[in-house]
């Protein structure tokens, strides 16, 4: 599925887009991937860099969406939820595992009833999406009750990783599919007062 909506994505941007917007996807994916990586080795300060991360893109998507008319009250909600995340990232890395722990799970529930409000292959994802979740939610509880709170945040923030990992897997795939759509020779300019109509026959109209 990521190979699929990098490829939409390319198909729906022009070769001039997609020169100036491949290196910026190329290297917000490999950030992200470094991110992931160290939130993993990184036992004191993992929490704290994948809440603020998040934090930050969700208020970069906040600011975008405000822009908009229609999309302004979700904007300035995703705006407030981004600048709390880093808030309570700068704030105490025990409450960022702490929140991690709830907003793991409420995440990959929330995906999951987004995709499955869809149709086609985008509600099959929905249905191993919400399984994911179940599997994901029980895992944690089942530690925290058996293992401590404090372990099973700690897990939360190992499966936030992984989602900040894949993001910039498909941020990367995206850069691929674009540099691509890039280096395509631009197309041959047709003749003045040319509409079209003739050159899909292997003639031109306006030049007989």
């Amino acid at each position: 599925m990521a190979d699929g909506a990098a490829v939409r994505t390319a198909e729906r941007t022009s070769p001039e887009q997609a020169r100036r917007a491949w290196p910026r996807w190329l290297a917000g994916g490999i950030a992200l991937l470094l991110v992931a990586v160290v939130a993993v080795v990184w036992d004191a300060g993992g929490a704290r860099l994948l809440l603020g991360v998040a934090g930050a893109l969700a208020v970069g998507r906040g600011a975008v969406l405000a822009s908009g008319a229609r999309s302004r009250g979700a904007g300035a909600a995703a705006l407030g939820a981004g600048l709390a995340a880093v808030g309570v990232a700068l704030a105490s890395a025990s409450a960022s595992g702490w929140v991690l722990l709830a907003a793991v799970p409420a995440g990959l529930l929330a995906g999951a009833l987004a995709l499955l409000g869809r149709g086609g292959a985008v509600r099959r994802g929905g249905r191993a999406a919400l399984v994911w979740w179940a599997l994901v939610t029980g895992l944690l509880v089942a530690t925290g009750l058996v293992a401590g709170w404090s372990r099973a945040a700690g897990g939360a923030a190992v499966v936030a990783a992984l989602a900040v990992g894949l993001l910039g897997v498909l941020l990367l795939v995206g850069a691929l599919n674009l540099r691509a759509l890039a280096a395509r020779p631009p197309a041959p300019a047709r003749p003045a007062g040319c509409a079209g109509c003739a050159c899909g026959a292997g003639g031109c109209g306006a030049l007989g």
